[in-house]
Order: structure tokens, then C-alpha cells, then sequence
């Protein structure tokens, strides 16, 4: 596994955790894109935009847990699975993550996808 990818993975996890405004901040480059679907038609564009919509959209961190492996990386792209189990009556969802990583560690670009697990 990419040192990059796990330490990337490990300061997402812990904004999830916290929703602190610097913590979301220090995941991506100022320009970043996060897309919360491929061909998204309105992505979060700009870190400030993503810190926004990502408060908007929050989880609390005791509502969630998430399991993840690398599936590969090829260059700057990496692949992630996940799965994230929301707590209470709320689906939970098989991920795959794309994450396109500046050589500073941060995401340039970040596309999920999220699909229902039906148990």
C-alpha cells in the first residue's frame, strides 16, 4: 500500500471524525475538484467550496463506521473500496473512491461512488 494513500485515507477518516473546517481543508489543493459521483454535473470546485458542502452534508461520528483497502494506484490516481455502515435505520454503502493526488500528499481531484448495500 502507498504510504501517500494510507496517510491520505487517515487524515480523511479523521476530518469525517471531526468536521473541523482545517482538517478538510488539509485534504485537498486550493483548486481541487470532489465529485460526489462520476460525471458529476456539479461538483464541490475549490477547497473552500468543499469544506462548505461538506459541513452541509455531514456526518456525526457517531452515526458511521468505515473499512477501506487499496485496490491499486497508477501515478497520482489511487483506488480505494470502502464501506461505509451508517449506525441506526440509515442504508450503508459499498464505495469506490478515485483520488488524484498532488506530490504535497493533497487531492487535486476526488470522485465516489456510493452504492446501497442490500443485506
Amino acid at each position: 500500500m502507498s504510504d501517500a494513500v494510507r496517510s491520505w485515507m487517515e487524515k480523511y477518516i479523521a476530518a469525517w471524525t471531526t468536521n473541523e473546517p482545517e482538517d478538510i481543508r488539509a485534504l485537498f489543493t486550493e483548486d481541487a475538484v470532489y465529485a460526489t459521483r462520476p460525471n458529476d454535473r456539479d461538483p464541490w470546485t475549490g477547497r473552500e467550496q468543499i469544506v462548505d458542502r461538506w459541513l452541509a452534508a455531514r456526518d456525526e461520528p457517531d452515526e458511521w463506521t468505515f473499512e477501506w483497502k487499496q485496490l491499486g494506484t497508477d501515478g497520482d490516481l489511487a483506488f480505494v473500496q470502502g464501506f461505509t455502515h451508517y449506525l441506526g435505520d440509515r442504508p450503508s454503502y459499498d464505495n469506490l473512491w478515485i483520488i488524484r493526488l498532488a506530490p504535497d500528499g493533497r487531492a487535486t481531484e476526488f470522485t465516489e461512488w456510493f452504492m446501497e448495500r442490500k443485506f
